[in-house]
């Protein structure tokens, strides 16, 4: 008998055999069942048990729990460490097994949709899981695509169907999929599909979505299989009403699902410091364990033997009445049980509510990020969404973010603004005198009444234009002929309206430019296309179109009218001018300044020519395109060749400039995260001159940087480039160094009390680095690495343009580790997953190109603005609060603990609990919980409004000052302080103490009441010196507690519960000395605080309590007055001669399915991906610095002259940035307003 399977060889190849189950069935290949829960009813409570006791915190105190039940050890019960320990074990296993349920929902909704598959001649509706491979199956419009098939027949003109693959790459444009003619044939005769039986070899299952390759045989003949004839699982059917498909792969195996990966799972710095410190104070508590042992043995050995006779050893001990030994021996034995026993009681130092309690407090936080109104969207419904619970403070601590542009910087919205024509540029508003004017709302737009085809929302501003138009010049024609004859947009007419589905905004934008200067482009026909210019049709033939792709950045068409053949083509103006007549040097010439000035304005530009064709040329180069078509070799390089040779002595027509808008708030938002201290990558597909562009538009680079460009083709060119431009920034900042110096010092802005110095490690404001991908190919080796991130990390701006997405991961990985700095990871479609899951935390957009970065997010917006609230509002709060609480919490531990180690003095080193076994149980669940966790969920030191306003604010995160080891090292001494002051004062008072009846203070139940009620007070009291934001709330929570836990302890101690501290509470209460004690024990613990608190923000305030002093005289001054965020201009001057080349931002197009005859209905394929072309290799950009900011200004020292008083500073604060400009509409005056200017 054969008690287990073997393991399932490794599948090279599938191969499969149509409505065979039999023969399909001996390659057990997967089905169609998914499962991506985690646990069944029996494997839940043992998997999910052994999955939380390999966290190192759950299996401590599971070992603690189990050394409580040993009663020879313990001196606490153990249900104190079990009630928690199942609590925090109960909430997990409740948040996985809720996460779980979802996901068998999510498996079962999935798993039984229901779809038609062809079973013995008949269609039968069967379940999703119970397709397998080999089936023939139906699927209708609109449906989403059970597995991974080959499409067999369809119900459109030649097999054609359409398809959204959304959910496979993130894009939402329609993609075009295609039968086999001969299979196309079948049709939807079910007859003939049963007895279709034709053998399918193909590759084995893998993840490439782009790539398919496999063979079929039908009637002995062999037809070539690819990724155009495969329909995907996760598709939905667009358009067509059914198509039939042969599933190749299923369930598991399905391309979707190999996609689909881990989740990798991350975790805060915060975390990974906690875990430093608590093997830390693990160490700490050993060592304080071995000190009671040592000590336990010598007392027991000197003092202990001596009154056995009062306090008998243990039977099993030697040397006791019932077992024979020395007193050496006994004393080892006890010693050693008091080892265990000390851990036990010590353990509390880290209790397990501290684990608890922060992820309450992240859960808190994310819901306030959910709840924010304002970075709710409402243009698409959209709120802000924390995915994860896990990384909130991380938010407050973020150096670097990557970000993608298309898409995320920019709108992925373009719009036809300029064009060159004939040595004239069109676009700018120009005066009598021919001077640019600059566009306002109210500019008039160029208005288009004789055109019924003419669209309401598309804009131009330049009434030159039309009158050319309409005055018929030749080259104007010409111009827009071309926009309107060369591409591969599909028509449609939907409820009466003509409507353009393109590849790619850029050429819908062009194609709609032509239509509104009435070129309209109404149909085509495989061979014909169908122009209206001025109300006139004209058909042309359409010849040939060599597509676009890639490598030739380009697309042309061959067309004939009357007789004529002529080439148009479109493309990248370097890729075009190579092609060029010699005729046209001197309009390349006028045509390349126009272009310049375009780039200025960071728009992206192609260029249009045109050429004659004989017809006997044509017929021969026609004549060797169709051979190079059919070739079954090398198709693709001969095809290449042949267009290159026809591509040739071009007449140069025109030039187009088209605007990728910047989403609303891009430039802000940018600006203030700089000014942060963050520094900011854009990492983008885009080509250089055109990402160069948007970096100026969006701020991210400005007039007075250094630009240096990389763009080296080999690895000797690479590093050369880097290693020169490293030098420059060298010498350049050892030449300024006494002026970049920041000194820190008298009146300098200072963190947590610290002179700090802000910029160290941080780039000058001088340098920004542009590199490109091929370089970034040799930047990236290994030799190489350290070079690119000490470059980088010089300049204040990279851009790395023409990137792939394994290269955006490699940077954000690199810089991650390189650095050890927190990275943040943006982007809006597919090709941004890699770098938003590599990244410390990943914000997706839900923007144009579908929810795949949303989906793989930590964070969800849906504006790049909203990152400047969520980083510097809820990441700082979130690290703020997250550091107040853990400062706290270890110190009222320490605080609370470390009373033990004081009393094992005074009890003979025995394992005797100073404090009544409940107090232990409830010290940190019900006694001082409440009050930090409010602290922790809602405390604030300045608003959001300030928040955002002065984003140096941010800086404590970066420079990780609010909670490290320091920091952890102050708080813990503060602790064990403070037990020292809890234990020997009650102690001293208590010692002798008597009761007003007479009766003794003096006992061990007394002392732990009094020493526990003065720790609960003094700690609620030093939590509420903490809390820098004041409300109801807030004052129930501090002084609720300490009547709560009075209330309770009375309770608790009455004689109707029978318990054994029954009365002392009473007794306790009752008495002068405790309450004398409570208050000089608190005096002296809170006295210190206050008077060093006092000192600091008087004599030395920090930025933060200078803003907050700012926020209360402003709230008290002008309550009524209306204040807005105004941030220094960074407005570029038009100084730069670099242009931006439009790339045909878009994959290869529809040009050969469009002249095969077989798309009548005209449907559209767009891609996102881009292709940009590389220009002028620029190695430097040198600007002019802009004039100092002097306008930066300082209130009126009458007005403002308790606020100086108030700080102790008698001049401006330093590290307040605002924005001084008269004619803004929310201008204020200075004098009106109490003011804080930074040094710049």
């Amino acid at each position: 008998m054969q008690f287990w399977k073997s393991e399932k060889p490794v599948e090279i190849e599938r191969d499969i055999k149509s409505s065979d189950p039999e023969y399909n069935a001996q390659f057990e290949y997967a089905n169609n069942y998914i499962c991506t829960s985690k646990y069944t009813v029996l494997t839940f409570l043992p998997k999910n048990g052994f999955e939380q006791f390999q966290r190192i915190a759950n299996f401590y105190f599971l070992c603690l729990l189990i050394l409580q039940v040993i009663p020879q050890i313990s001196s606490l019960p153990w249900y104190t460490t079990l009630l928690p320990l199942a609590f925090v074990l109960g909430i997990s296993a409740i948040k996985d097994l809720v996460d779980d349920v979802q996901r068998h929902r999510n498996d079962a909704l999935v798993n039984n949709r229901q779809s038609w598959v062809l079973r013995d001649g008949k269609l039968v509706e069967e379940r999703w899981h119970k397709v397998v491979v080999g089936d023939i199956i139906k699927m209708e419009n609109n449906q989403f695509v059970a597995a991974d098939l080959m499409l067999l027949s369809t119900s459109e003109p030649h097999s054609l169907c359409y398809i959204e693959t959304a959910e496979l790459d993130g894009e939402t444009n329609l993609k075009v999929r295609q039968a086999i003619p001969e299979t196309a044939e079948l049709g939807d005769d079910i007859s003939q599909l049963s007895r279709f039986d034709a053998a399918i070899k193909c590759e084995a299952p893998n993840n490439n979505l782009s790539k398919f390759e496999g063979t079929m045989t039908w009637h002995n003949q062999k037809y070539s299989l690819d990724n155009e004839k495969i329909l995907l699982r996760g598709c939905i059917l667009r358009n067509t009403q059914w198509c039939y498909g042969l599933v190749i792969f299923a369930g598991k195996d399905t391309k979707l699902m190999m996609n689909s990966g881990k989740t990798v799972f991350k975790r805060t710095h915060i975390d990974r410091l906690m875990n430093l410190i608590i093997i830390g104070i693990f160490i700490l508590l050993l060592l304080m364990c071995l000190t009671m042992t040592i000590s336990c043995g010598i007392w027991e050995t000197l003092v202990g033997s001596k009154y056995t006779v009062y306090l008998p050893w243990e039977s099993f001990v030697p040397g006791s009445a019932d077992k024979a030994g020395n007193v050496e021996e006994g004393a080892t034995t006890i010693s050693l049980l008091v080892f265990f026993s000390y851990i036990i009681i010590f353990n509390t130092v880290v209790p397990i509510s501290l684990y608890v309690s922060v992820e309450m407090i992240r859960l808190a936080n994310s819901f306030l990020i959910n709840w924010d109104n304002k970075m709710y969207y409402e243009k698409t419904n959209m709120p802000a969404k924390a995915r994860t619970t896990t990384l909130n403070e991380e938010l407050g601590q973020i150096e670097y973010i990557f970000t993608d542009k298309t898409g995320t910087l920019t709108q992925n919205i373009m719009t036809f603004n300029k064009c060159s024509i004939n040595g004239k540029a069109y676009g700018d508003v120009v005066d009598e005198y021919g001077n640019p004017m600059d566009i306002t709302e109210a500019t008039a737009k160029v208005e288009f009444p004789d055109n019924p085809y003419a669209e309401e929302n598309f804009e131009f501003f330049d009434q030159r234009l039309l009158d050319a138009v309409q005055n018929n010049e030749p080259l104007v024609h010409d111009f827009f002929k071309i926009l309107a004859l060369c591409h591969t947009v599909m028509p449609e007419v939907k409820d009466g309206v003509l409507e353009y589905q393109a590849q790619s905004p850029d050429e819908g934008a062009l194609v709609s430019a032509a239509r509104n200067f009435g070129f309209v482009f109404k149909s085509r026909t495989p061979t014909t296309i169908t122009i209206e210019i001025n109300g006139k049709e004209e058909v042309y033939d359409l010849l040939c179109i060599l597509d676009f792709n890639n490598v030739r950045k380009r697309m042309s068409v061959v067309v004939r009218k009357n007789g004529k053949l002529q080439l148009l083509c479109k493309g990248a103006d370097n890729v075009i001018f190579e092609r060029l007549d010699k005729k046209c040097d001197d309009a390349k010439e006028i045509i390349t300044h126009h272009l310049n000035e375009f780039a200025n304005d960071g728009l992206r530009t192609l260029c249009l020519a045109s050429k004659d064709i004989p017809e006997d040329y044509w017929k021969t180069w026609n004549a060797k395109h169709h051979e190079a078509s059919t070739s079954m070799e090398n198709r693709d390089d001969k095809l290449s060749e042949v267009y290159e040779e026809i591509e040739q002595d071009l007449m140069l027509i025109g030039s187009t400039a088209i605007e990728d808008k910047l989403q609303d708030g891009v430039p802000e938002a940018i600006a203030n995260l700089a000014r942060a201290g963050i520094k900011i990558w854009v990492l983008t597909g885009d080509k250089q001159e055109t990402a160069i562009n948007i970096g100026y538009s969006c701020r991210l680079l400005t007039d007075e940087m250094e630009i240096f460009i990389v763009d080296g083709e080999t690895e000797q060119e690479v590093k050369k480039q880097m290693t020169d431009f490293l030098k420059a920034i060298k010498d350049h900042k050892e030449e300024r160094n006494h002026e970049e110096t920041v000194h820190m010092q008298n009146g300098g802005v200072t963190f947590n009390g610290s002179a700090t110095e802000l910029n160290m490690e941080t780039p000058g404001p001088d340098f920004a680095l542009v590199i490109n991908g091929h370089s970034l190919y040799h930047a990236l080796r290994e030799d190489q690495e350290a070079t690119l991130v000490e470059l980088g990390c010089s300049c204040k701006a990279i851009i790395c343009c023409r990137v792939t997405p394994l290269q955006k991961a490699m940077v954000v990985d690199l810089i991650k580790k390189s650095q050890n700095s927190i990275t943040l990871s943006i982007g809006d479609g597919a090709n941004d997953v890699s770098m938003i899951k590599t990244a410390h935390i990943g914000v997706g957009i839900s923007g144009q190109e579908g929810m795949q970065a949303v989906l793989a997010s930590d964070y969800a917006i849906a504006q790049f603005r909203y990152l400047e609230r969520l980083l510097l509002v809820h990441g700082r709060w979130s690290y703020f609060r997250m550091c107040k609480f853990l400062k706290y919490f270890f110190y009222k531990n320490f605080a609370f603990t470390l009373c033990h180690l004081w009393f094992a003095f005074f009890c003979g080193f025995s394992a005797q609990t100073l404090y009544d076994p409940y107090f232990v149980s409830f010290y940190n669940v019900f006694y001082t919980s409440i009050p930090i966790l409010i602290l922790a969920c809602f405390d604030q030191d300045v608003d959001d409004y300030y928040s955002v306003r002065y984003p140096k604010l941010y800086t404590p995160g970066l420079l990780d000052s609010g909670f490290n080891k320091k920091v952890f090292v102050f708080s813990a001494t503060e602790g064990i302080i403070t037990s020292l002051i809890l234990f020997f004062i009650p102690y001293f008072a208590f010692q002798n103490g008597v009761h007003y009846d007479g009766t003794d203070l003096s006992d061990h139940q007394s002392l732990g009441c009094a020493v526990a009620s003065t720790l609960v007070v003094a700690v609620n009291l030093r939590c509420a010196l903490d809390m820098s934001y004041w409300t109801a709330f807030h004052h129930v929570a501090i002084w609720g507690s300490i009547i709560y836990y009075f209330c309770f302890i009375v309770a608790m101690y009455a004689s109707s519960f029978n318990y054994t501290y029954e009365g002392v509470a009473y007794q306790v209460f009752s008495s002068a000395q405790f309450w004398f004690t409570l208050l000089l024990t608190c005096t002296i613990l809170l006295l210190p605080i206050i008077a060093y608190r006092f000192y600091y923000i008087d004599v030395h305030p920090t930025l933060t309590e200078r803003i907050r002093l700012k926020q209360r005289l402003t709230k008290s001054k002008s309550r009524s007055k209306d204040f807005h965020i105004r941030r220094a201009s960074t407005l570029r001057r038009s100084t730069r001669s670099l242009r931006s080349g439009y790339a045909f931002a878009h994959q290869e197009g529809f040009g050969e399915l469009i002249t095969s005859g077989l798309n009548m209905r005209q449907r559209v394929e767009k891609s996102e991906q881009k292709n940009p072309v590389e220009l002028t290799k620029v190695s430097k950009i040198d600007s002019a610095p802009l004039p100092s900011y002097n306008d930066l200004y300082v209130e009126n020292n009458n007005s403002n002259s308790a606020s100086n008083a108030a700080t102790g500073d008698s001049g401006p604060t330093e590290g307040v940035e605002e924005n001084h400009n008269p004619s803004h509409p929310h201008y204020h005056d200075p004098d009106r307003h109490v003011v804080f200017c930074e040094k710049l």
